[in-house]
């Protein structure tokens, strides 16, 4: 297995530093009461370093997502703590050390590529713009390679262009850390293979820290530095993989053989799960 490489940060993570990005401890996730409770996650015990590229893979309903809602104070554990650098995911959020991209881009129709891009900035803190904790709408869209699109209109963009700018405006408060939820799954696959090849690219020239929740285990191979191999419910971790592949992945390498091998140990891991 080859080691953890950590992506040389060019725009705002801080380099230098293998400091734990996110903190798990004991998270456990209960829904509902009485006979209607659910318990969704037990016990996890999690580390991602920063500048870590960390792939959530598990059977359909095993709380993948609901994991990655707890990192962004979406939904409070029921027991465990979870820390941001340090710090409660409240307080992250409040920070904006994060930020969250879901399966759907969610663009307002009527706003053009850069107005959506720009919307944090209008739902935020007035003065984020202005501040060092913030891009400029346009280098977040050139960083995603849309800066030629900046006055199109979402019905005039491809899903995967969509896709695009969902992640530019995800990028433009500079988080130092991305949770993405299955945000290719409902593209066709070459577009697909495209776009993750072009969030390798982001991930490196920005050094964020990326936690992404697939399905696909052929995907969370060939984007992962470490796949987490979640169990059914109530989900604990099976095992977690560190992903034997070059640091610098390319669409040719799609077919590698690695690959294969390497999609065939985390089938045997979810099976046992």
């Amino acid at each position: 297995m080859n080691r953890v490489v950590q992506p040389k940060p060019e725009y705002w993570a801080e380099a230098g530093s293998a400091a734990s990005a996110i903190q798990l401890a004991g998270i456990n996730v209960t829904f509902g009461s009485g006979n209607k409770k659910v318990e969704a996650i037990a016990n996890i015990d999690l580390n991602v370093s920063q500048g870590e590229f960390v792939s959530l893979i598990g059977h359909s309903g095993c709380g993948k997502s609901t994991l990655l809602r707890v990192i962004a104070d979406i939904i409070k554990p029921t027991r465990g703590s979870a820390l941001i650098y340090g710090e409660s995911p409240d307080m992250a959020r409040r920070a904006r050390t994060f930020s969250m991209v879901f399966q759907q881009s969610v663009l307002m129709p009527w706003s053009t590529v850069l107005e959506n891009v720009r919307l944090p900035f209008k739902v935020g803190s007035r003065n984020l713009q202005s501040s060092s904790q913030a891009m400029d709408a346009v280098e977040a869209l050139r960083l995603v390679e849309l800066d030629g699109f900046a006055t199109a209109k979402p019905a005039e963009l491809s899903g995967g262009m969509r896709q695009r700018v969902a992640i530019a405006r995800a990028l433009v408060t500079k988080p130092r850390i991305l949770l993405m939820d299955e945000p290719f799954g409902a593209l066709d696959e070459l577009v697909r293979d495209t776009l993750n090849v072009e969030l390798l690219k982001i991930w490196r020239k920005a050094g964020t820290t990326i936690v992404f929740v697939t399905h696909s285990l052929h995907e969370a191979v060939f984007l992962s530095q470490r796949v987490v191999v979640m169990s059914r419910r109530p989900s604990h971790i099976e095992g977690i993989m560190e992903v034997d592949l070059p640091s610098e992945r390319t669409l040719d390498l799609k077919d590698d053989p690695r690959i294969g091998a390497q999609v065939a140990q985390l089938r045997s891991m979810l099976d046992a799960g």
